[in-house]
């Protein structure tokens, strides 16, 4: 079965971007893909130090829940990631978090499914949505997208109950990504990954 690694970054375990991934979590199960929750808000994650030591060995030298990740990240078809906007930005934490997940990380990504959700009192909500998504789409990683920017609004979770075409966003993206993930899988078995190139890097400076 088909399995989805939701990452919540928000401090609160019973927050608003908690009650968004619940929802988006809700209709995944329907479509029969499992999902495993990590919730790294509360943690203290160290950012990454640019060491090297992963271009030389296997995940980060920092060993810690990054390393868990990675290998949940691994065997997963997509990953879903919620944060909180802070200062029309994501939680700091679950930045250091990403960064050391995806550069440590060295296995292929390509064609693994990702989307983020973002839950704001009012504003900063889009900037942090494209945040997010830089780490997807450097990573040949098909975004998920719904019918609206995915996003919720409220202070507490009370709040986000309200919020009737958040939530709704929210389905539309738990169907969406359920859709993209089997499809991918179903043409991989056919058909195999899209052809991959040597990696090639410009360099300005000579």
């Amino acid at each position: 079965m088909s399995k989805v690694l939701i990452i919540n970054g928000s401090p609160h375990l019973k927050g608003c971007t908690a009650r968004a991934l619940r929802e988006v979590e809700k209709i995944l199960h329907e479509n029969e893909i499992e999902t495993e929750w990590l919730n790294i808000g509360n943690m203290n994650i160290t950012g990454c130090k640019a060491c090297g030591y992963c271009h030389k060995n296997d995940g980060c030298v920092l060993k810690d829940i990054v390393c868990e990740a990675s290998n949940n990240f691994f065997k997963a078809d997509g990953l879903l990631v919620g944060s909180p906007v802070y200062y029309g930005s994501a939680n700091g934490t679950l930045i250091s978090f990403l960064d050391r997940l995806f550069y440590s990380s060295r296995f292929d990504k390509t064609m693994k499914v990702g989307a983020c959700v973002v839950s704001a009192r009012r504003g900063g909500n889009t900037a942090t949505f494209d945040e997010l998504n830089k780490y997807f789409s450097i990573s040949s990683m098909p975004i998920v997208t719904s019918q609206y920017w995915n996003m919720v609004h409220g202070y507490t979770e009370q709040d986000v109950e309200k919020d009737l075409e958040g939530l709704q966003t929210m389905r539309v993206l738990g169907r969406n990504m359920a859709f993209l993930i089997k499809a991918i899988n179903d043409q991989k078995n056919k058909n195999g990954l899209p052809i991959k190139e040597s990696r090639q890097s410009t360099n300005f400076i000579s």
